[in-house]
């Protein structure tokens, strides 16, 4: 299951979606949490399927690596579900189904399905992200962006961010290599019910704490044997530069704007 979290890892490729600026693919995730964030209508999502269907085959990424990507947040899907099933109250007389005193009605279900689509879709489209931008591309461009607030406070803030999305994939590998340890000396997280295996999981959290700090110890001392300091009178091999791939970026987009502000108001 850890292995199958995607935030943070990166894959390489030469797709039109790998050479855009790392700008525009951040500016662009953002206007797309938007546009999920504006669609009030479930036909407004087959256009934003649509769309993330082509960018996935563009940028050239496994189906079995997107649906995996989504079996860590299955349960959350379903816990906003239920919540939504049954804390949304609707005519009287008109109840889908109860289970005691808790019933479904169909403003209920329909606003759970709503909603489990626009997590599922949100989740995908920030992957894609990650996914098709390295760190140090990721780093530059939230850094250009961030520019106005001061050159060096930018740098510091792109670096942290940078550092801590591109340790996710580290820790759930570290995570699991411990969980394999101590399955192999008779841990058992298997077993149980939900509280039991919760409990179980509380003795990987100081050798997971213990190597996090020694990772980030020996990072600090690379950096600093490296001459690192900061964003002042640093230089870039490869500077960030608009092209034409980027304009058409944004035209799609664009329209994918318009029509999601045309499903809001019409």
């Amino acid at each position: 299951m850890l292995k199958n979290i995607t935030i943070g890892q990166y894959l390489p490729g030469e797709s039109f979606i790998h050479k855009l600026d790392p700008r525009t693919k951040i500016v662009l995730s953002i206007l797309f949490i938007a546009c999920l964030f504006i669609i009030n209508k479930f036909v407004g999502y087959t256009v934003i399927v649509g769309f993330l269907l082509g960018v996935i085959l563009i940028a050239k990424v496994p189906f079995r690596f997107i649906f995996n990507g989504l079996k860590p947040i299955f349960l959350l899907v379903a816990l906003t579900a239920i919540m939504n099933i049954f804390m949304v109250r609707g005519t009287e007389g008109t109840e889908v189904f109860s289970i005691g005193f808790l019933k479904a009605y169909p403003e209920g279900l329909s606003i759970a399905a709503f909603m489990a689509i626009r997590l599922i879709l949100l989740i995908i489209g920030t992957s894609l992200l990650t996914l098709t931008t390295s760190p140090i591309e990721l780093t530059d461009g939230i850094e250009k962006l961030l520019k106005p607030i001061g050159k060096e406070i930018a740098h510091e803030l792109a670096m942290m961010m940078t550092i801590a999305l591109r340790f996710i994939p580290t820790l759930i590998d570290e995570t699991d290599k411990i969980m394999k340890a101590q399955k192999a000396r008779g841990a058992d997280f298997e077993s149980g019910g939900i509280i039991k295996k919760a409990k179980s999981l509380v003795p990987l959290l100081v050798p997971l704490f213990i190597s996090s700090f020694r990772r980030a110890d020996e990072l600090a001392m690379a950096m600093e044997a490296r001459g690192y300091r900061g964003g002042a009178g640093r230089t870039r091999m490869k500077m960030l530069q608009f092209s034409y791939r980027d304009t058409i970026a944004f035209i799609i987009f664009g329209i994918l704007l318009i029509w999601c502000l045309a499903v809001r108001l019409y």
